[in-house]
Order: structure tokens, then C-alpha cells, then sequence
């Protein structure tokens, strides 16, 4: 047997990836260390992942013949955004491709109504909310005189990056609101008084294997995460709540691959659940320098049932720092020799065209503490910027 696999062609497993993005692009590089194939469903030509070298197939993430396509490609699909619509990825599954994430555990997602309705029902904790029916404004008003102004009102899918989210401050203010996300697929719910976001980034097989990177802590501009640091610099009570919070919402949506879970701290130490992500996230890019396994080389060994790496950090404090396409619209590109004279900084840039607040790459530090390695990564980030 022994003889007979030295002589057979080793064949590399593929892997499909829907989408092409900037997560793509370092799931790609994740793969060439692992000798794994990745073929990507991309949109355009200058996409990001493509343009690093993935294989590349052509076609919309809500295209049925392009996904079967990318399937028949691949030994596993799975994702870099939440674009494919439930009944696409169920397709999918009924034909008998292996899909991971699956539909199901995809819907918790691609909806947050669907999420809130599933851990308020499990028990786990959630802000008040409730969905915006054809009552519209109505709906808005009742729940802000119920649980008090202000409320958030949330687009049910779709929304990232801040967009699909606004804050009304009192009735007044909601038809304009629920005019802005739409009349329908909605939700409002209560206004958290943050003490501090935090996010845990975790790896999940098939079989239950399960291992959880440092929680981190998160600035969000905007609705826009500009900059973390690992770990997190809370309590290790909160600490160990929010990791076990994590775990329990991964077991609960079953999910497969890497699972980003934003929470709230608020100012009267609760944590609760904020969003979701089945997939590479913001949130983990440290990982990539900080880790002895980074989020991208999990996601792939998790999806293929491999054996989960190494989640914990190499040095004692790490730091990332978002670079956002400047109010000028330059390139950072053009100053990538400067932002380099920081050494100690690792800088990764996407390959996309720039325009102002657009995510562009991102800046990754090691320290001694979360302090000095934020101090470092800001510092390259901000050349990169023209700052």
C-alpha cells in the first residue's frame, strides 16, 4: 500500500471559494502554503484574489450555473461573503456537492433577524429587538416607546461595513429611517450603551473540533472596524464570558471554517451578541503574523476536515490597523516605500482601486504590549495614508 502511494500522482485538493475579494486573496496565499488549490467565483477581472493568482471562474454569486460550475471544480465550496442567497446554497447541497458552511448554518448569517430569533430562543444573550413588519414607522415607534429611544434599525441582510444600520433617535426621525433601508426586511432593536466591542475569532470542524483565537478589541468608525488589538485588554472574567458565548453560538448554527462573533461589553458588564460571520473576517487578519495558525489556513483545513492548527499568539501582544482609502482618493500605493521604513510593521495591500473610506489593506504590529504594537501599526498605517 505503502509502495503503491509513492508511485500513484498526488492530487491536490481543490477548494471553491464563492467570491473574490480581498478575503479570497488571503485564503489563496493560505493555500499555496498548504499545497491546496483554490479556484475562486469572481466578478470581475481586477478583483483582488485574482488578481493575486487564484484560479478563477466567472459568473454572479446568485448565478446557479456558475455555482454548479465552481462545484464541479472543486472537492468543497465555501464562501468569502454572505452574498449567495439560502435557496442557491441548499441547491447546492440537494445535488450532492459538499458545501461548507452549509445552507443552513449560511442563514444565520445572511439574517439577523433569523440569528436573533435563534439565540433569544437558545437562551443567549441579545439586545432587545423585534422585526419591522408592514407596520413600518408603526413598528419603530411602538418598539422605541416600549424599550426606549434611542433604537437601532437594521436592515435584515445585506448590511456590512455600517451600511444597512441607523440610529433613530426618537419617532420623529423613523420614517425617514425605515425609508433609507427599505419597508421590508427590517428589524429595530435597543441601543447598547457600549463600554467596549470585542470580537472572537474561532475555527470549527465537521466533526466538533474546535479552537478560538484571543479574544480582540475593536475601534469602529463609522460602523467601519479601523483598528484591534490581541488580546483584548478586559477582565479575564468578560474574557472568559465572551469566549464562551463564542463557542456556544458556534455549536448552536453548526457552523464549519472559521466563525467571527461580534459582541458588546456594555457599561453594565454584559456582554451580548452583536453579529456573525461564517467565514475569514476582519477581525482575524492579525492572525496572520500574531498566530502560530493564521484564520485563513484554519479556514481551509476546517472545511476539508483537516486537523485545526494552532490558534495562539507568538509574541505577547498584537495590534492591526485598517488602511481606509483617503478623502483624496491617492492611492496608498504610491507611498508603500514610506509606510516600509516601519520595520517592525507588516503591510498588506489588496490590489483594489482606491476611493475614500474604501478598505484598502491593513498594517499588523507585534509588541511587548497592545499598546506598543497599536503605536507602530498606526504609524505605518498613517504613511500609507499620507498622513
Amino acid at each position: 500500500m505503502a509502495q503503491a502511494k509513492l508511485e500513484g500522482r498526488f492530487q491536490a485538493p481543490v477548494v471553491g471559494m464563492v467570491g473574490a475579494g480581498q478575503l479570497a486573496r488571503m485564503t489563496h496565499q493560505a493555500a499555496v502554503d498548504l499545497g491546496v488549490e483554490l479556484v475562486v467565483l469572481a466578478r470581475r477581472k481586477d478583483d483582488p484574489a485574482v488578481s493575486a493568482g487564484a484560479q478563477t471562474l466567472y459568473g454572479e454569486p446568485d448565478d446557479p450555473g456558475a455555482l454548479a460550475a465552481l462545484a464541479r471544480r472543486s472537492n468543497v465550496v465555501t464562501f468569502d461573503h454572505e452574498g449567495v442567497p439560502y435557496e442557491r446554497v441548499a441547491a447546492l447541497e440537494a445535488a450532492g456537492w459538499r458545501v461548507e458552511p452549509g445552507s443552513d448554518a449560511q442563514l444565520f448569517a445572511q439574517d439577523k433577524l433569523v440569528a436573533r430569533e435563534r439565540f433569544a430562543a437558545q437562551g443567549l444573550p441579545v439586545p432587545s429587538f423585534a422585526p419591522v413588519g408592514a407596520g413600518g414607522h408603526d413598528d419603530v415607534v411602538t418598539f422605541g416607546d416600549r424599550h426606549g429611544w434611542p433604537v437601532v434599525v437594521k436592515a435584515r441582510s445585506g448590511g456590512y461595513d455600517g451600511r444597512g444600520v441607523v440610529v433613530v433617535d426618537g419617532p420623529a426621525q423613523s420614517k425617514a429611517a425605515v425609508a433609507t433601508l427599505g419597508t421590508t426586511g427590517l428589524l429595530v432593536e435597543e441601543h447598547v450603551d457600549i463600554a467596549v466591542e470585542v470580537a472572537l475569532v474561532a475555527a470549527r470542524s465537521r466533526n466538533g473540533e474546535y479552537v478560538a483565537y484571543p479574544l480582540v478589541s475593536t475601534l469602529q468608525a463609522e460602523g467601519i472596524c479601523t483598528e484591534l488589538v490581541m488580546p483584548a485588554q478586559i477582565n479575564p472574567e468578560l474574557s472568559d464570558r465572551a469566549g464562551d458565548l463564542a463557542r456556544a453560538v458556534a455549536e448552536t448554527v453548526d457552523a464549519t471554517g472559521i466563525i467571527a462573533v461580534e459582541l458588546f461589553i456594555d457599561t453594565s458588564g454584559d456582554v451580548l451578541i452583536n453579529e456573525i460571520a461564517l467565514r475569514p473576517h476582519n477581525s482575524g487578519h492579525a492572525t496572520i503574523e500574531a498566530c502560530v495558525t493564521s484564520q485563513f489556513h484554519n479556514h481551509l483545513r476546517a472545511v476539508l476536515g483537516w486537523p485545526l492548527g494552532d490558534p495562539s499568539l507568538i509574541a505577547p501582544a498584537a495590534a492591526m490597523v485598517n488602511v481606509l482609502g483617503p478623502q483624496d482618493a491617492s492611492d496608498p500605493r504610491w507611498r508603500l516605500t514610506e509606510a516600509l521604513s516601519v520595520r517592525s510593521a507588516s503591510v498588506h495591500l489588496y490590489s483594489k482601486a482606491a476611493s475614500p473610506g474604501r478598505k484598502l489593506g491593513h498594517v499588523t504590529a507585534l509588541g511587548e504590549t497592545p499598546a506598543q504594537a497599536l503605536s507602530v501599526a498606526r504609524r505605518c498605517a498613517a504613511l500609507l495614508a499620507g498622513a
